[in-house]
């Protein structure tokens, strides 16, 4: 067959939002350090999760999964209806699926920043109408202009609670009212660092139907490489977001291993204590070097290093720890995130950060 040069000159182009949607590019790229960059478990799961994982099968292998029975036991865990449950591909699945069931390209959504990116990836593959609330200088929630960003077209707000980068918290009574303010939209509120504050919405997804609820079991559950999260709401709800989604979105092996990181529930208190006191301990760490920092609810802690972060970062690499710099969030210039780990990993990290502005030669003038 003869091609011609008209037909070869011919190009597919996208839908017009996914040439203007934003990229998240995470920097994966060789990190072999002490991960204190990603806000993820920094020692390992649950060590019945390990002794689940040599139980899989080749056979196992070759089916495709699941997912219901799976569902059915996080339910019963949660204290919920299988119907109220839908485990995802990680939680960024769980915000794509939301945004596609819930989003038409006239309306609009509300999120408050800085916050997770993947909210702008995904709500803006939908519809431009994004409406950012922006903190102040705080860093905290600001309620009177989240409540007043909301509009007859706004059908999705988004807010995470503890807050990814900041630590912040937003109240159950704060999150009540948002989702009586906009009855007409879906009210998102992120759950993946709950462990680490202990307050959640989880319950109140019986008595306000317009409230989505999702987790994670990427940060104090430690399974982030095999991306599970989990979405609940609203049966009613939860219907067009089940429809929306892959029958086999996760795979078999996270699947077979959920049930048992959810009964070691020892394991997982002793990790988040672990994260609790070492997260005073960083605090207290950067108070004695002068450093400034906003307090968090997370796994995690946001400080204040000034002009030099990207100085900071490379410096603290050599030391072999991973720190984030989170200057290009609305509202971080010159900030740098420290994941908070067991206790070994915060003495490490605690001891490489003092060094690390030594060597820099920071100050708290700086």
């Amino acid at each position: 067959m003869i091609v011609t040069d008209e037909v070869t000159k011919m190009t597919v182009k996208p839908r017009k939002a996914v040439l203007e949607m934003p990229e998240y590019h995470p920097p994966l790229a060789e990190r072999t350090a002490l991960r204190l960059d990603f806000n993820e478990n920094t020692f390992s799961p649950s060590p019945r999760v390990m002794e689940k994982l040599k139980e899989i099968t080749a056979e196992g292998l070759t089916k495709y999964p699941e997912r219901e029975p799976a569902e059915r036991i996080a339910a019963k865990h949660f204290g919920l209806e299988p119907e109220q449950v839908l485990l995802t591909n990680g939680v960024d699945e769980a915000i794509h699926l939301i945004c596609a069931a819930f989003l038409e390209p006239e309306d609009e959504a509300v999120v408050w920043v800085p916050s997770f990116f993947m909210y702008d990836v995904s709500v803006q593959m939908m519809t431009p109408n994004l409406r950012r609330v922006q903190s102040d200088a705080s860093l905290e929630f600001p309620l009177e202009r989240f409540l007043a960003a909301i509009t007859e077209r706004t059908k999705l707000v988004i807010v995470a609670s503890p807050n990814n980068p900041t630590g912040a918290v937003v109240s159950r009574e704060h999150l009540l009212a948002i989702a009586k303010a906009a009855p007409h939209a879906v009210l998102m509120v992120d759950e993946a660092y709950y462990h680490f504050f202990g307050e959640s919405m989880l319950t109140d997804v019986k008595t306000v139907p317009n409230l989505i609820v999702t987790r994670t079991f990427s940060k104090a559950y430690g399974l982030a490489n095999l991306r599970i999260g989990m979405v609940v709401g609203d049966a009613e709800l939860m219907k067009f977001v089940r429809k929306v989604s892959s029958p086999y979105n996760v795979n078999g092996v996270a699947l077979d291993c959920l049930p048992v990181a959810l009964e070691d529930e020892k394991y997982l208190a002793w990790y988040c204590e672990q994260v609790r006191v070492g997260r005073e301990r960083v605090m207290a760490g950067l108070g004695e070097l002068g450093v400034p920092f906003f307090p968090s609810h997370a796994n995690f802690v946001l400080m204040d290093i000034g002009p030099k972060h990207k100085e900071l970062v490379a410096a603290i690499r050599a030391h072999g720890v991973l720190l984030r710099d989170r200057s290009n969030d609305p509202g971080c210039e010159g900030y740098v995130r420290i994941t908070i780990g067991v206790e070994e990993h915060v003495t490490k990290g605690l001891e490489a950060l003092k060094a690390s502005l030594q060597e820099i030669g920071w100050s708290a003038k700086a």
